[in-house]
């Protein structure tokens, strides 16, 4: 009887010890399969996210139209009314006025007095893109318009604009929902003109971002996760070293197991939310595509 009893002791802890295992294997499987999914997401914050959706810059070649020195007073305030009466004459929303984007402009025109070129690459290879985004404006869609000479009134300089197919299209894109503009008067290779600059935008705003907050979750799981995965690592290699008739052997399966049931539950948990946080990315990539391509 003691014989069959020691018997029956010993096929219980291999039962158990066969289950950890068991539970070990399923667990490591299923990690390498979803932490690669996860890894995948760390790899592309928002930053990233929104550095995928393929931003447009649109220019056209600058516009010197000449024109002889005068008195005339040209006005930022009414450039802008002029912009969006062309807007709304052809069936488009006016343009909103920006002051990261005012700034903008007014940077450019001051460079290009300063260093005498009338281009849309500064002679530094400052872009437009690269323009409003050192002045605090991130954009989805931006474009710049310029033109240097003089004119008798805004109504005068925007038409001119509007006779240029590449500026008029940036005028009537209906992509944009934002402008700021520039008006400075200065000595241009040794003439007094005016230099006007439009910079148009539309914000990254304009689509919803992906939750900062679920991002973090994502991140604090996932430590989380590694840790109790280095745990369960650590406690395989004890229970291997250990004799299976020691006392503490079958204490060390039940820990073994338990904690490969609180990983599988936080795998789970980790698993939902970042499909929550991944639709949302999609959501807005494709709101993202979809305004870009107004």
């Amino acid at each position: 009887m003691k014989k069959f009893i020691y018997f029956l002791f010993l096929i219980l802890v291999v039962v158990a010890f066969g289950a950890g295992i068991y539970f070990k294997d399923d667990a490591i499987n299923f990690y390498n399969n979803f932490n690669k999914k996860v890894e995948d997401l760390k790899s592309a914050n928002v930053g990233e996210i929104i550095l995928q959706v393929q931003k447009q810059v649109l220019t056209a070649v600058p516009l010197n139209v000449g024109g002889e020195n005068n008195d005339a007073v040209l006005l930022k305030s009414k450039i802008i009314l002029e912009t969006n009466k062309q807007r709304t004459a052809n069936g488009l929303k006016e343009l909103l006025e920006n002051n990261y984007l005012n700034n903008s402009a007014t940077a450019k025109a001051n460079d290009m007095f300063l260093k005498q070129y009338f281009e849309h690459i500064s002679p530094d290879g400052v872009s437009p893109g690269d323009l409003v985004s050192k002045y605090g404006y991130e954009y989805l869609l931006t474009g710049e318009n310029l033109i240097l000479g003089n004119f008798e009134n805004e109504a005068e300089l925007v038409q001119a604009w509007m006779d240029s197919p590449g500026h008029r299209e940036n005028i009537l894109n209906a992509g944009y929902t934002e402008i700021g503009v520039s008006i400075i008067k200065g000595e241009y290779k040794g003439e007094s003109v005016w230099i006007a600059v439009q910079e148009f935008g539309l914000p990254v705003s304009a689509c919803q971002k992906p939750d900062e907050n679920l991002k973090n979750q994502i991140d604090s799981k996932q430590i989380e996760i590694d840790e109790l995965m280095s745990s369960i690592t650590a406690k395989k290699e004890e229970i291997e070293k250990t004799n299976k008739n020691s006392a503490h052997y079958n204490q060390m399966i039940e820990d073994y197991n338990e904690m490969i049931k609180r990983y599988n539950l936080l795998a789970e948990e980790l698993k939902s939310i970042v499909g929550i946080y991944n639709n949302q990315v999609n959501e807005f990539n494709n709101c993202a595509s979809n305004s870009i391509l107004k």
